[in-house]
């Protein structure tokens, strides 16, 4: 037993000794492994990823507060305008053909146009017109006119003493108007909406939200137009020559490309 036990003893020392420093593995060197997702970087990707874009906007709204991107287009008279507390105060004088207009610098197609407009008494029977319009040429121009009216017009529309008429129309291709009355002394918001059907323009009017007329024009987009704001001594819009200097307000004017 004892020849045994020492032979087992000498066989270990060997197994022993012949282990080097280099099986030994030091834990503190293992490597950690990179694959734990606790420990993978976050995207900083991930929350752009889920933003949603927003178009720009298609709102472009002149509130007077000066006359940046409009012009002068007057016809007859001297320029009678200016900017009144935020508002646009244009006018023509007594015994006159005064046409005094601005007009956008930039043209426009497609979308809905919005004029404020104060409407005053304007004189009984002047030829006076306040203009909300858009015009290419003479041929191509959609209106809103607002005046006192001729009688005969005033008669037919059974227009009351505090009204005036407001004419809606388009000049040519196809020409077609409207005519509706409204109170004097009160603000009006007048819309001139255009759309496409069959590749060309189809136009209407509206005055605080009710659509008054409507008409399929045979011309598209290769016509753009110019925004008017007016006031015009016009012979068709009453029985005479203006015995009083009249005048309207704009307090914005708005296109929407819809």
């Amino acid at each position: 037993m004892k020849t045994t036990a020492k032979i087992l003893c000498v066989t270990l020392a060997l197994i022993l000794f012949s282990c080097t420093s280099e099986d030994i593995i030091d834990e503190s060197q293992v490597p950690i492994s990179t694959n734990d997702e606790s420990m993978a970087p976050v995207s900083t990707n991930s929350k752009t990823s889920s933003q949603k874009t927003t178009s720009p906007s298609t709102l472009k709204t002149w509130n007077f507060d000066n006359l940046n991107e409009w012009m002068d287009a007057t016809q007859v008279g001297d320029p009678n305008y200016f900017i009144d507390n935020g508002n646009l105060n244009i006018s023509t004088h007594a015994n006159t053909n005064d046409r005094t207009k601005i007009k956008s610098v930039a043209s426009y197609t497609t979308g809905t146009y919005t004029w404020k407009v104060f409407v005053p008494e304007m004189g009984v029977g002047d030829q006076a017109s306040i203009g909300a319009f858009l015009y290419n040429n003479d041929t191509h121009e959609l209106d809103f006119e607002i005046g006192y009216g001729k009688q005969s017009e005033r008669a037919s529309l059974n227009a009351l003493s505090d009204e005036l008429i407001v004419y809606m129309t388009s000049q040519a291709n196809p020409v077609q108007s409207y005519r509706k009355t409204i109170k004097r002394g009160q603000w009006y918001n007048l819309s001139i909406q255009l759309t496409l059907v069959n590749r060309n323009y189809y136009a209407s009017w509206t005055i605080n939200n009710e659509v008054l007329g409507a008409t399929q024009l045979n011309y598209g987009t290769k016509f753009k137009f110019n925004i008017f704001c007016s006031m015009e001594n016009l012979s068709f819009i009453g029985d005479h020559i203006p015995y009083s200097d009249n005048y309207a307000l704009f307090d914005f004017v708005q296109y929407n490309a819809n």
